[in-house]
């Protein structure tokens, strides 16, 4: 049936709504004053993703209710990553943007895998948005590589619905290990013990204590400790240690991590999100770090949703701030997987993620910070191998090397097609100290938006 040509431009129009930029949707955040639509709580929204390769389903589960919104209160209809979805409050019979925020998930890295083209699965995932004072709208989209909705959900919310339970805690007992200010005023990190045991909960404390110092230790975050706090959550296990499917090892675990992610050896993950949420019922909180008492490599981080680490591996600490720099900023690996790892980023597609481009839209990522002249792709400087022991001339070399903004081909797992902003960074290798300085404006920003009052 041929449409209307109003109509197709109508279609369009709302189409394009959903993706705009923060250039874009920065024309309507300043128009939402945090008060005049919110209360002050948290809404808590717990939804069940669903699907295999090539469907997408959304299913709203629960709601509950928490004493205080830690979030931010300025930017409110702002998005500054897209994410692979996003999750907007919006007001009954207008449809205006209240608050928005974007995610991505683990169902969606699953779709990927061998195993969702023959399995349909289920996963958790949470959400917090500040609790409004009137009834509104919930819109949940997820998109694929191309920004195309694959899935999506609106559904009703009423902040006098009798069934939003509220939480009154979990009982567990939390410190402080980093407290610059309040709440309302800083990003709140809440790190959760996995894997250990009751009498091991001063490994746990001193571990948060080394992780806190791993993460400020880095810049861009040294120079910004002061916008962060950083709580400890004792959240004691039956056992110790995480789980190890491929050894038939299987533990009681507060968070319920494991190895063997999609049957990957050092893919170190949960799928308990509501669980991990309801562990987290005390503390004000934004970001999630699982903190696994591990000797063994492993961890992940997903955008907006967690990071999960481990304790003990020697390369603990730039573990922590590479899975960190994905969960917290949106970055993308810098590493590739060889000319026969299939196509995770597509040719005709921008990335959202800050650090890798295609060059299809290469003017919106770092092309203000490269140098004149700089060619593209940009050759590779010859810098020491990383597999041995360096002079401190060698490392002023490789440390210079992280600074050189370019377009190196090579990134997001792809040996062709997609492109880094520098030769070595924080989130290519562990062998490097440094964040490149795209990496670092893209950390600086997100925490700017953050705390923007």
């Amino acid at each position: 049936m041929k449409k209307h040509p109003f109509i197709l431009t109508a279609i369009l129009l709302a189409w394009f709504s959903i993706f705009t930029t923060t250039t874009a949707s920065a024309q309507t955040a300043d128009d939402v004053t945090f008060d005049d639509y919110f209360d002050g709580r948290t809404l808590r929204l717990d939804y069940i993703f669903a699907g295999d390769s090539v469907k997408q389903h959304i299913f709203f589960h629960n709601a509950y209710s928490t004493a205080q919104w830690a979030g931010r209160r300025s930017r409110l209809a702002e998005k500054l990553l897209n994410g692979n979805g996003q999750i907007a409050v919006l007001e009954q019979g207008t449809g205006r943007v209240l608050y928005v925020s974007t995610f991505s998930t683990l169902f969606q890295e699953w779709q990927s895998t061998d195993e969702a083209k023959h399995v349909s699965r289920s996963f958790q995932s949470s959400y917090l948005v500040p609790m409004p004072k009137q009834p509104v709208d919930i819109r949940v989209t997820l998109t694929d590589t191309h920004r195309r909705i694959t899935a999506s959900l609106t559904h009703p919310i009423d902040p006098a619905d009798i069934l939003i339970r509220p939480l009154e805690g979990s009982g567990l007992p939390h410190e402080y290990v980093l407290q610059s200010g309040n709440v309302t005023d800083c990003v709140d990190i809440a790190i959760l013990a996995d894997g250990y045991a009751e009498s091991e909960m001063p490994k746990f404390l001193n571990d948060c204590r080394r992780a806190t110092e791993a993460l400020f230790g880095h810049e861009p975050f040294a120079s910004m400790k002061q916008k962060f706090n950083v709580v400890a959550v004792v959240s004691p296990s039956l056992d110790s240690g995480p789980s190890i499917p491929r050894s038939g090892e299987w533990r009681q675990t507060a968070c319920g991590s494991h190895y063997d992610t999609f049957y990957t050896d050092r893919y170190l993950m949960t799928s308990e999100i509501h669980h991990i949420y309801d562990l987290l019922a005390d503390v004000p909180f934004e970001h999630v770090i699982v903190m696994v008492n591990s000797s063994t490599y492993g961890g992940g981080g997903i955008y907006n949703q967690i990071t999960v680490t481990t304790s003990d591996h020697p390369t603990f600490k730039p573990v922590l701030v590479h899975e960190f720099g994905h969960a917290y900023g949106g970055l993308g690996d810098e590493y590739d997987y060889g000319d026969d790892m299939a196509q995770q980023y597509n040719s005709e597609t921008e990335p959202w993620e800050p650090n890798l481009t295609t060059l299809v839209d290469f003017q919106s990522k770092w092309a203000d910070m490269l140098p004149d002249g700089t060619p593209i792709p940009t050759p590779k400087a010859d810098i020491p191998n990383f597999r041995r022991a360096y002079t401190a001339d060698e490392w002023e070399q490789i440390d210079a090397a992280t600074q050189r903004v370019g377009v190196f081909e090579g990134g997001g797992y792809q040996t062709h097609g997609v492109y880094r902003p520098a030769q070595e960074c924080r989130m290519k290798i562990n062998e490097v100290s440094n964040f490149c300085p795209v990496c670092s404006r893209a950390i600086r920003r997100i925490t700017e938006f953050y705390t923007a009052r």
